[in-house]
């Protein structure tokens, strides 16, 4: 009887141990020893490649979660961040509300979890469902607890939130496939003290799961919060306005948040978590502006992965929302369902940056702007640039000539190509003596979604 509680005991040692390894499709992850980057529990890297899918827990029922994120995952989407509450008499598409009288410390919890029983499957439930369903095909949730409108409006004590971040962080300490942004929209400054309640009691309640901060447009969470031991990792808002719509220095130039996040001690990785979504009104609010294109989605992307960013966040508008026949007040002059906008050219072409950045050693990545031998531009001229030991890129927006500074990765000679951000093809142009400046003139006219990526590799 001994010997028999023993080997239990082990087995159950052996389970928990096994916890933090890469036996699942979604292992858990770390920030990597440079502080730059994600990594898998294996020591794999993790390029983040992210999707707003916001609504998803409450607008989607179990059949539309399956599609949406099936699409996701063959698209080589690995992240999708989403709103646990959006508002507190928050109901899922099952008509469930997610707390008692909209009280954020009191979760509205049904005995059992059978869908077959409308009694007992609950708005808890069914997230549960999809973090297992997103699990299975390899994606994490990056999950917002709450939405940061309802702090601003004074709607939650600290009390509250600590309480609710308690039991949340308790209730999926153990699923694998879990990141935790907190904020939501807001400014770290808007009652800070209910985000650090929130953070502090995530890192205690669920210390293996990473934690950021998602923060108001045009700002960055690294202003109030780089220094809590909290954050692992920082997160910008670049936001949906044109430079001519905005009131800050920046603009739309999402590289130089990068710059500013890259230069701050202590190093932590840093990526953009929101910007112009492919489909929305520039300035977001007036259907009568412009919208938003794949162009603009490919910009952001590679200015800021090649400034250093871990990753990149895709953003559409009709599938952030959830956008479905029916729906009462659709924000934001949407134009389609979010079942037409899933393949949208600008979701469509992520991966080929993903599949780009994975395809050379990933952790010794850093951006190198001496690249650049003149002529790096402003605004949509600015060419950004990056390198490893043996590689670099060079990414022009609108097809300038890109004059280069050679010599600033290793070998006699490099072989250069131009890599397509549009369809993800590689065109060998020629090898050269990697010394001295050469001037490169990519295919087409110059003009603005005209992209390439300049390759450039070691030969040996």
């Amino acid at each position: 009887m001994h010997f028999k509680k023993v080997f239990i005991i082990l087995l159950a040692i052996l389970a928990l141990s096994q916890c933090g390894q890469d036996f699942s499709k979604t292992p858990r992850l770390t920030v990597s020893e440079n502080r730059r980057f994600l990594m898998k529990s294996n020591g794999d890297p993790f390029f983040w490649l992210g999707d707003t899918g916001w609504l998803l827990f409450s607008k989607l029922d179990r059949g539309e979660a399956e599609k949406y994120l099936s699409n996701r995952a063959e698209n080589g989407f690995n992240v999708i961040q989403v709103m646990v509450l959006h508002q507190l008499k928050q109901t899922n598409i099952y008509g469930d509300s997610a707390l008692v009288n909209g009280d954020l410390s009191r979760p509205r919890i049904t005995e059992g979890s059978s869908f077959e029983n409308s009694e007992e499957y609950d708005y808890w439930d069914h997230v549960d469902y999809i973090i297992g369903l997103a699990e299975k095909k390899g994606i994490c949730l990056a999950m917002v607890p709450v939405w940061g409108s309802n702090v601003r409006k004074g709607e939650i004590s600290r009390t509250q939130a600590d309480r609710y971040a308690a039991w949340l962080a308790g209730r999926y300490a153990g699923r694998p496939n879990i990141i935790w942004l907190n904020g939501g929209d807001v400014k770290g400054s808007d009652s800070t003290a209910i985000w650090d309640a929130i953070g502090h009691r995530l890192r205690q309640n669920d210390p293996n799961h990473l934690i950021s901060f998602h923060p108001f447009g045009r700002t960055k969470s690294s202003t109030w919060f780089h220094n809590a031991d909290w954050l692992d990792f920082n997160m910008f808002q670049s936001g949906h306005r044109r430079y001519d719509q905005d009131t800050t220095a920046y603009g739309q130039d999402n590289w130089k948040y990068v710059r500013d996040d890259y230069a701050l001690t202590p190093v932590k990785p840093t990526i953009d978590g929101e910007p112009s979504y492919e489909g929305i009104p520039q300035g977001l609010h007036d259907p009568a502006e412009p919208y938003w294109n794949a162009n603009d989605s490919r910009r952001y992307a590679y200015w800021s992965v090649f400034a250093g960013a871990f990753g990149f966040t895709y953003g559409n508008n009709a599938v952030m929302q959830m956008h479905k026949p029916g729906d009462q007040s659709p924000a934001y002059g949407v134009r389609e369902y979010w079942t037409d906008a899933l393949n949208a050219d600008g979701a469509m072409q992520m991966k080929y940056l993903k599949d780009l950045i994975l395809s050379e050693p990933f952790f010794e990545r850093i951006p190198d702007q001496s690249l650049v031998a003149s002529g790096q531009g402003e605004r949509y001229d600015y060419q950004a640039a990056t390198r490893g030991k043996d590689y670099a890129f060079i990414y022009t927006y609108n097809g300038r000539e890109i004059n280069v500074a050679m010599g600033r990765i290793s070998g006699l000679k490099v072989k250069a190509s131009w890599f397509n951000p549009r369809n993800g093809q590689t065109t060998f142009i020629n090898e050269y003596k990697n010394s001295g400046a050469i001037s490169f003139d990519p295919p087409g006219e110059v003009e603005d979604g005209n992209d390439w990526v300049l390759v450039l590799k070691s030969v040996k």
